[in-house]
């Protein structure tokens, strides 16, 4: 490993947000206005991830007004605070850069449906066998 690697290893966040090209994420990123900090909050769908180790950003779509606007954040920026994922979209592309032709209903993203033991309101089986066994 060379010099410039070991730099860029450094500086990434140690705990930098799961998220996937299609979810629906709220990106908390501090605004400094003057002597103030605040934290602004942009909600919309991630359409695109680029770049590895310390330059990795993905691009933010949401509609505002009816205007389409993007914004690109860096994941292991310290301005970026949090990064929540409000839902999972299915998607089959890498880069849904299509959405920006699409209007209303059509620039919506499928959400994704788990299977199994992801899901977190779901019974195992073997949980539904026992609460049929105890009554």
């Amino acid at each position: 490993m060379n010099q410039l690697e070991r730099i860029q290893r450094s500086l990434t966040k140690k705990s930098a947000p799961h998220f996937e090209i299609g979810d629906t994420v709220r990106v908390h990123v501090k605004v400094i206005e003057g002597e103030k900090e605040r934290i602004q909050v942009y909600e919309g769908t991630v359409i695109a991830r680029k770049g590895s180790l310390n330059t990795e950003t993905f691009t933010v779509r949401k509609l505002s007004y009816g205007v389409g606007v993007e914004r690109i954040f860096p994941v292991h920026s310290p301005i970026v605070s949090k990064v929540d994922v409000v839902r999972q979209g299915r998607v089959r592309r890498a880069k849904l850069y299509y959405l920006r032709g699409k209007k209303g209903k059509f620039a919506k993203v499928e959400e994704r449906e788990f299977v199994g033991e992801s899901k977190p309101s779901a019974q195992s089986p073997a949980a539904k066998e026992e609460t049929v066994t105890a009554s």
